[in-house]
């Protein structure tokens, strides 16, 4: 699920002489990414029991149209603790983004969480957890606001489909090289109005010889009765997550 806390900064190279002139992207580009988190979150909730997790992907980007396509992996252990089974998620997505105005962007696509093997639709009370969502965003200057709408059922929940996921955020330079993001978000689950909830992220990101590092504090108000781990521990509560992810 998809992915508040690992994302690619591209940098601007400048040439040397008399006149410095920003050097053009290629028109496709390939890169992959590969890391770990200290706890695997995805809007607020712990997908992996409140324990560590090993993630990857690989994104492609055809600069002068826009469009972007990629695929991104992570251990979870959430389709194991609602009594199916799989212990990997993988996403695969697809979009277009670019620049509506001077300053404005947007980002529009689909993405699809796929959970191999997970069984969940064989499970009372759950339906199968692989899930779609269309999503749209517009951005101004270094702030967003983005909505992604669940075209199937929603991560196992029975008749969910239309739920739908707020996210709105910025990101800013408080520092050469420290990028603070700050994030608030809304899921609503549809016929499942116990689960809605609310979660936040405040977060800082640094490079380190090449390697991406970020401390997040994360947190949400779901019902904490009803996203529990087997053991009952809550698993949207509030909690310092670390990451560390190389990009090449």
């Amino acid at each position: 699920m998809k992915k508040l806390l690992l994302c690619a900064t591209i940098a601007a190279a400048f040439t040397g002489g008399f006149a410095h002139a920003e050097e053009a992207k290629p028109d496709n580009e390939v890169s992959f990414n590969i890391g770990g988190v200290s706890e695997y979150r995805y809007r607020g909730i712990s997908q992996s029991r409140l324990d560590p997790a090993l993630q990857g992907g690989a994104d492609y980007t055809h600069n002068p149209s826009g469009f972007y396509a990629g695929t991104w992996l992570s251990t979870i252990k959430w389709t194991k603790d609602a009594g199916g089974s799989g212990d990997v998620e993988v996403d695969f997505y697809a979009g277009k983004k670019g620049e509506i105005a001077k300053d404005v962007s947007y980002d529009v696509g689909v993405l699809t969480y796929v959970y191999p093997s997970n069984g969940l639709s064989n499970v009372a009370g759950f339906a199968n957890a692989n899930t779609t969502e269309v999503y749209g965003q517009v951005g101004y200057g270094p702030a967003y606001i983005k909505y992604s709408h669940a075209v199937t059922n929603l991560f196992g929940f029975i008749d969910s489909k239309n739920s739908g996921y707020v996210d709105i955020g910025a990101s800013f330079e408080v520092a050469p090289g420290y990028t603070l993001g700050l994030h608030a978000g809304r899921q609503t689950v549809k016929n499942n109005s116990a689960y809605t909830y609310n979660d936040w992220k405040i977060g800082v990101n640094k490079e380190f010889f090449g390697v991406n590092f970020g401390l997040a504090v994360i947190g949400t108000n779901a019902n904490e009765q009803l996203y529990v781990t087997p053991a009952g521990k809550f698993t949207g509560k509030t909690n310092l997550v670390f990451s560390a992810v190389k990009t090449f």
